[in-house]
This record gives C-alpha cells, sequence and structure tokens, in this order.
C-alpha cells in the first residue's frame, strides 16, 4: 500500500493560502521541503508545475476565496514566484493589493526595477518597464496602486478601468491627488488616448464594481444618480439604511437602488439581513429595487431606472438632501 503524503509543514501551508495555492521551490526549500519531494509530488500528480520553479500545491493551498478572485490572484501572484527579484505590476499588482475592478482574466506581468529584459517562462509577461518604487503586500513585491493603474488603465476598457479606480480611492489606497498623478504617468503609454475621459469619471463612493457599472450604464443613459450612498432615516431620525443610488422624484418619493454584489449578500444570513433592511425602507416616501451584479453589467439597471424615472418626470439638477427621512 503506497504510503499516504507528508502534508505540508504548516508554515508552507499558510504560505500557500496566501498565494492563491501557489509556491515556489525556493519556498519549499526554506521551508523544509526538499527539491526531490517537490519533483515526486509532481510527477504523482498531487502537485503541478505551472511555470518554471512555481507548484500549484492542491486543496491544501486553496483559501477560502471566490474562484474568479482565485483565479485573478493566481495570476497575480504567478509572475513574482516564477521571477525572483522581479516586482508585480499593472492589474496584478492592483489584485495583489485588494483593488477590485479587474477583468476575470488577467494576465501574469512583472518587471524587473532596472527596466531590463529578461527570457519569459510562458505565461508570464515581463515588461521592460523601470521602477522607482515599490512596496511589499505578503512578501511580494508590487508596484505602488498609483503607479500600478497608470500601468493598467491604458489596456483596460472603460467599465473595468473606472471600477479600479473607484476601488483604490474608495478604499483609499490612493487619494484623488494620487489619481491625477497616475493619469499624468499615464499619459504617453499606447492606449491611453481613448481613457482621459475616464479619469474624470472617478467616484470612491462606489463601494463595489457592480455599483461602478451600474453608475455608468446610468449615466450614459442619460439618468445619473442623484447621489451615491444616500442614508436613510426613520421619522425620528433613526438610521436605516446607507442605499447605493438614489434619484429624488417630483413628487417628493426617492427612486432607491441596491446592487447585490455576490460574495456577500449570497450568505443565508446576509440575505436576511438584506430583507430586513429592505423591508424597513419600503415605504410610501420610496420606490426600492435591488439588482445584481449582472444586471448592472449587461444594462438591466439602467433600462429600468430610464423607464422609471421617465414615467415619474424626473430632472437632474433637483437639490440633493444629504439624508432622507421615509
Amino acid at each position: 500500500m503506497p504510503r499516504p503524503p507528508a502534508p505540508l509543514p504548516p508554515a508552507l501551508r499558510h504560505l500557500a493560502l496566501r498565494q492563491a495555492g501557489l509556491v515556489s521551490l525556493r519556498q519549499c526549500v526554506d521551508h523544509g521541503v526538499p527539491a526531490d519531494r517537490v519533483t515526486r509530488a509532481a510527477r504523482s500528480g498531487r502537485w503541478r508545475r505551472v511555470a518554471r520553479g512555481v507548484y500549484d500545491v492542491g486543496p491544501e493551498g486553496i483559501a477560502d476565496l471566490d474562484r474568479y478572485d482565485l483565479r485573478r490572484r493566481r495570476a497575480a501572484v504567478l509572475g513574482v514566484l516564477a521571477h525572483p527579484g522581479a516586482v508585480a505590476t499593472g492589474l496584478c499588482a492592483l489584485v495583489l493589493q485588494d483593488v477590485s475592478g479587474a477583468p476575470l482574466e488577467i494576465r501574469p506581468e512583472v518587471a524587473f526595477p532596472d527596466g531590463s529584459a529578461r527570457e519569459a517562462d510562458t505565461p508570464v509577461r515581463v515588461r521592460r518597464l523601470p521602477l522607482r518604487r515599490w512596496t511589499l503586500v505578503d512578501g511580494l513585491p508590487c508596484c505602488v496602486v498609483e503607479d500600478a493603474l497608470a500601468q493598467a488603465v491604458p489596456g483596460v476598457d472603460r467599465r473595468h478601468a473606472i471600477a479600479l479606480m473607484d476601488s483604490a480611492l474608495h478604499r483609499r489606497a490612493m487619494s484623488p491627488e494620487g489619481l491625477a498623478r497616475a493619469h499624468d504617468a499615464a499619459r504617453g503609454r499606447p492606449g491611453v488616448e481613448r481613457t482621459h475621459r475616464w479619469w474624470s469619471e472617478a467616484d470612491g463612493r462606489s463601494e463595489s464594481p457592480a455599483e461602478t457599472w451600474a453608475r455608468l450604464a446610468c449615466a450614459d443613459a442619460g439618468v445619473p444618480p442623484d447621489t451615491l450612498q444616500l442614508v436613510v432615516v426613520d421619522r425620528r431620525g433613526g438610521f436605516l439604511a446607507r442605499v447605493d443610488l438614489a434619484w429624488f422624484l417630483p413628487d417628493g418619493r426617492a427612486l432607491l437602488v441596491e446592487i447585490d454584489g455576490q460574495d456577500v449578500h449570497s450568505r443565508p444570513d446576509a440575505l436576511f439581513a438584506d430583507r430586513a433592511r429592505q423591508n424597513r425602507i419600503v415605504t410610501g416616501r420610496t420606490v426600492v429595487r435591488r439588482y445584481t451584479g449582472r444586471d448592472a453589467w449587461r444594462g438591466t439597471v439602467a433600462a429600468d431606472v430610464t423607464r422609471l424615472l421617465r414615467a415619474a418626470g424626473w430632472r437632474p439638477g433637483r437639490p440633493v438632501p444629504e439624508v432622507f427621512a421615509v
């Protein structure tokens, strides 16, 4: 009977969990797993070689991540592990620093600080990009958010670009002044010409990419939200909710739109809390609608909101209260 595989040492398993299930040969050796054991694990199929010197350790190294986040993070980690001494750039650096809004599929990319070219181990892109500064995230070197945005935005579409900007601002990973500097740094990069208007559309009040997509689609349809993150209170001033997008109707009511994210709102306890919260704000003074991130991406939110607002005679430019009492 074959012997069961030895478990990962606790410290290496903890490292693998932080690195989306990936470890480098150097990390294995540093944590007491000799190279021959790594080779045997790969030959047996328990581990999978994903790049030169980088291995997927299987379920033992998978953290509790959404499958889409796992794919992005794995791509972001791979480049740095495959090229010791390199720094994660662009979308990879943003993902590693928990900036949301990247496309589902991203290519591993890195640069060496001196900007030198190196032989790339497919699928890693090695950019010839001299770097002045970077930071460490869980021991992995990454371009700072400001520089990473300048690198990433010219290569993605408008919705993903602005979602990334919104997230960086919302998480306070970057200031509005930093966003302006990132825009300046992006000038001259291939693809940047089409992005200049996008930088002024960023709004750190959007708390998720889905909220960004809904806001942009509504603005494109000619019905930009009157406000974001509207505080709703009862008649005595007691807090009831903070609503993602809101419009104020001519008859004194408010259209309140909530965008549900799959990561939080799919849990049973969160669904119960959301339902109770929505029931509290459904009154004669409100029109409440809830949508999914898919609705936001497909334009369903903008189409429904446009129809409702036109029927109600809404016009932009009405006074916007900071708090709405129901």
